[in-house]
């Protein structure tokens, strides 16, 4: 064994050997390393506990998911090592890695290695177990046969509480918790058998809290439970604590800490008590226990504290992992006083109690003098900070050290919050949630002071001492979507206002996608370094309005979270049974088979990308039937109110046909994929959709593909297959009727996708648009605000599967102004599976285009694509206009996801490798296209050869006409 380094520890080691998992080393070296002498056996036991259920476990989960040579190396490396483990440490384990290790152990080599039994049980770890009650004890029901139904117990490992925790509230004198708590797998279905108790757990010897604690019916559980087929309706509890009971115990221990130190003839102090929250279930003869975590975002999460008497406080807070605690808090030290003097801050405070004079203070890490003086009740401190020091300083809290006394964290205690401003920057002295000091110094920050809402908009008001200047809200989305507001400034206050369901876009309005939207300020363009983060005044926090409001059906609430974060949470209005697990599993299972049964009907579904977009080939589709009258039923699947389709009558096309609209995953769309005899989709639909013989599924897919798909992905050869490849297999032969846009890509998409059914070269039906570019483009350029006259670069890359969080543009747009001059404009058009790119406006020469809805719109006004591993090369070449490929990572694309084009030899236009080449070849791209004139015309020969404006008519001929 590899002798361990002096005073190894047990968290030592953890850190170590999870360095190594993270690096990827191979089992045998994280092994070596565990195995490591210097620990002592209660050490070891807790070391075993941890690495069985944490990365070993994980590094054989992913072994047995690589086939049979991976499971037997996998094998061979540990079966040794398990033989070492204290049998006590394996049996405590979770039921998963219990078994799994248990046949790593005892089971012959050669036949666990070639069967599925570890790949099954690394399935079954992602999702709770099924439980089975035999008599009183409670059994995991496992995909694999396991002699010892011991093993199958269920332990305390496996029976850890689901918790939420929804509202903390001062009523009557007594905190009132309420959430909700369950065992995942056990539904809660009424009162009966059915039992859950809060216990505060204080330090050591302290008799524990036994909250007050009844059962309340909170069907919300069930509806944000992960488990189908189970209801937690019941599983809502309500408990009441009486902050006597706490009072009482932490006297006690006042009493005995006392004691203590007058023995070793030091002053007694006064000390905060700690308890921990925890509940304790039982439900039908199961037991649990578990820590209370969990807190709803908004008010829960910056509970209110409570006065008992005269400096101490009753606070319940929460730790960095979102466990509940209650502490029974004195003030030992109080900010009195904040100013500024020079080069320094000068900082006041009162030590109630016994009189002090000599002392240390602390800021963070930071130890330093301080003054103490004695006074009337106590003493009272001050200290001196460097005004230079603060500016850069991060958040760091204050404490003092009288002599002979343990540090005090300095409270507020009712003193107003200070902000100190110096140019563009500011000291602050503010309380965090537990009303301690934190000094900090940063960037001015705006301060929300007011918020309201009116007829649908939001209206936010505060304070924003910066210099003057235009300024720009800035609502971002986890995913990288951005809208800006302006703000309208008047000295230090601020005013803005918009509406979360009409965001202008293009022209249009939009509601705020499902999530939630963080929010800063920035100058106009700009992103970065720029933008500075929004606060909430700690004064506004109790009066902030975060209830619900609910326009043109979607669900908006403004919350502070992390205490003085603000956020606008967005989501569409659904039921619970729409989305929760139970509600889906039941929606499919059921209903769905359910509408299957009844006739089919004249009516057409179509989605374009899973709804989020009126775009594509279903577009094209829909619109050349609204052409010809079609009065059938159209239906459009919209997710997360991503549009409303048009109708006849905003189409220019006549009155009488308006479209259905149904919210993907309602039970409308499920009864519309069930009885509509046609089905229009660019997309594989819903994994629960099964198409009946009387339907036509008409896949138009979106575009031939450059890089690899379906099958031809690296990670669908592997053996055993991913679960995707089954979804798609079951996906794929359910199509009727595929179509492709030339005899070349027809081959690349029937062996892509398996397909063997009937499939129409009629070209791409989005394209046709491409030819009425004079009918179109004047009214497309107004939308998008390019004057006329301009020159269009459309700049359309496509997402990288290693980089997709990479927000950067890689063309240097601002290289591309100085070449090109104000006669050009770039559209920048950023992949929707990509992270939102950060264009610079560089004064209206680039535009963000990435949310316009139709791609199609922007190749009709482009005059040169630049692009790379994308479809729309494939498209736009029916345009004669000019396109270059800028593919700075081609080896790199072509290791990891693969390409069915050689861009060397098979390419419509010049490929270059780096952004000053894009740029000088787009400055002279005129001579350019002219060299390449002949490569350009025979790659649309073979690539495109049925783009003509008529792909569409030959399609809707096709399947529709008859």
């Amino acid at each position: 064994m590899t002798p361990a380094r002096q005073g190894d520890s047990v968290a030592d080691r953890l850190r170590a050997v999870q360095e190594l998992y993270d690096r990827g080393e191979p089992l045998d070296a994280l092994v070596e390393l565990i195995r490591a002498e210097g620990l002592s056996s209660a050490e070891r036991a807790r070391l075993d506990a941890e690495v069985l259920a944490g990365c070993l476990g994980a590094r054989l989960d992913a072994a047995a998911k690589r086939g049979p040579a991976r499971r037997a190396q996998a094998i061979e490396v540990l079966r040794p090592y398990l033989a070492t483990v204290d049998p006590k440490v394996k049996r405590d384990l979770p039921v998963g890695r219990r078994v799994a290790f248990h046949l790593v152990e005892t089971a012959d080599t050669k036949t666990l290695a070639d069967g599925d039994a570890l790949a099954k049980l690394a399935a079954a770890a992602a999702e709770p177990s099924r439980r089975v009650r035999k008599g009183l004890r409670w059994y995991a029901d496992l995909p694999v046969e396991v002699p010892d139904q011991s093993l199958l117990r269920l332990r305390p490992a496996d029976m850890v509480p689901v918790t939420r925790i929804d509202d903390i509230t001062w009523e009557g004198g007594k905190l009132r918790i309420t959430g909700h708590a369950y065992l995942a797998g056990l539904s809660v279905r009424s009162r009966r058998f059915n039992r859950a108790t809060v216990v505060l757990r204080g330090p050591r010897w302290l008799p524990p809290v036994t909250l007050r604690t009844t059962r309340v019916f909170r069907p919300e559980a069930t509806h944000d439970a992960r488990e189908p087929g189970c209801n937690y309706d019941w599983a809502g509890f309500q408990a009441e604590l009486n902050p006597f009971s706490l009072r009482w115990r932490a006297g006690v221990r006042a009493m005995v800490r006392g004691a203590k130190r007058m023995i070793k003839r030091r002053h007694t102090v006064q000390d905060t008590t700690t308890w921990r929250a925890e509940i304790v279930i039982w439900s039908r003869a199961a037991r649990a226990k578990g820590v209370l975590r969990g807190p709803s975002i908004g008010r829960v999460e910056r509970p209110a504290g409570r006065r008992t008497r005269d400096r101490w406080w009753v606070r319940p807070v929460w730790t960095s992992d979102k466990a509940l605690q209650v502490v029974l808090q004195p003030t030992r030290a109080e900010l009195t006083g904040v100013k500024i003097d020079g080069e320094t801050v000068e900082l006041t405070g009162f030590l109630p109690g016994r009189a002090v004079d000599k002392g240390k203070a602390r800021v963070g890490g930071h130890r330093m003098p301080a003054e103490f003086t004695p006074a009337e009740g106590g003493s009272v401190f001050s200290l001196s900070l460097g005004v230079q020091t603060l500016l850069t300083a991060d958040a760091r809290r204050l404490w003092v050290e009288p002599k002979g006394d343990p540090a005090a964290s300095v409270m507020l205690e009712g003193t107003p919050e200070t902000r100190l401003l110096l140019g563009d920057r500011e000291i602050t002295v503010q309380g965090d949630r537990r009303d301690r000091v934190v000094i900090s110094g940063h960037k001015v920050l705006p301060v929300i002071k007011a918020m309201a809402w009116h007829d649908g908009a939001l209206k936010l008001s505060g304070e924003y001492p910066a210099e003057a200047g235009e300024r720009d809200l800035v609502l971002r989305h986890r995913g990288g979507l951005t809208y800006r507001v302006p703000l309208r400034r008047e000295g230090t206050a601020f005013e803005v206002e918009f509406a979360p369901g009409a965001m202008p876009r293009f022209g249009d309005t939009t509601p705020l996608v499902e999530g939630t939207w963080t929010m800063s300020v920035a100058p106009p363009g700009k992103y970065g370094p720029a933008m500075v983060p929004v606060r909430v005044d700690h004064a506004a926090l109790d009066t902030i309005d975060e209830e619900q409001r609910t326009v043109g059906g979607r669900v908006y609430r403004f919350v502070a979270t992390r205490y003085d974060v603000p956020v606008l949470v967005a989501a569409e209005e659904r039921p619970g049974d729409e989305r929760s697990a139970a509600g889906v599993w039941a929606l499919s299972r059921t209903f769905y088979p359910a509408e299957k049964a009844k006739p089919i009907r004249q009516a057409t579904v179509y989605a374009s990308f899973d709804g989020r977009s009126y775009s594509d080939n279903p577009r094209a589709i829909y619109e050349e039937r609204l052409r010809r009258g079609d009065e059938g039923e159209h239906i459009w699947v919209v997710r997360d109110g991503a549009f409303t389709p048009p109708g006849s009558a905003e189409l220019g096309l006549g009155e009488g046909i308006v479209p259905t609209v149904v919210r993907e995953g309602s039970r409308e769309h499920y009864e519309a994929l069930a009885r509509a005899r046609y089905i229009v989709a660019n997309q594989f639909l819903p994994p629960w959709f099964r198409a009946r013989d009387d339907q036509v599924y008409v896949q138009t897919w979106h575009g031939t593909p450059v890089k690899h798909i379906g099958r031809d992905l690296p990670h669908m050869r592997r053996e055993p297959r991913p679960p995707v490849y089954a979804r798609q297999t079951t996906e794929v032969r359910q199509w009727d009727l595929l179509i492709s846009q030339s005899p070349w890509a027809s081959g690349v998409l029937r062996k892509a996708f398996g397909y063997e059914g009937e499939l129409l070269e009629c070209g791409n039906p989005r394209n046709d648009v491409l030819f009425h570019r004079d009918a179109l483009a004047p009214a497309i350029r107004r939308r998008l605000g390019v004057p006329e006259g301009k020159r269009v670069v459309l700049y359309a890359p496509t997402f990288r599967d290693w980089d997709r969080r990479n927000a950067a543009v890689k063309l240097d747009l601002a290289d591309a102004q100085r070449a090109l001059g104000d006669d050009h404009v770039v559209l920048v058009r950023g992949h929707m599976m990509q992270a939102f790119p950060h264009v610079q406006s560089l004064g209206g020469f680039a535009i963000d285009v990435t949310t316009y809805p139709d791609m199609a719109d922007l190749l009709v006004i482009a005059d040169v694509l630049v692009t790379d591993y994308s479809s729309s090369m494939f498209d736009f070449v029916a345009t004669g206009r000019p396109i270059v490929l800028f593919t700075p990572d081609i080896d790199k694309y072509k290791n990891s996801r693969g390409l069915y084009l050689d861009l060397e030899a098979q390419r419509p236009g010049p490929r270059l490798a780096s952004s000053a080449e894009v740029v000088e070849v787009l400055r002279t791209i005129d001579s350019v296209s002219v060299r390449l004139a002949d490569r350009y015309a025979a790659f649309a020969r073979t690539y495109a050869p049925h783009d003509s404006g008529k792909a569409t008519a030959r399609l809707v001929d096709h399947v529709f006409t008859g």
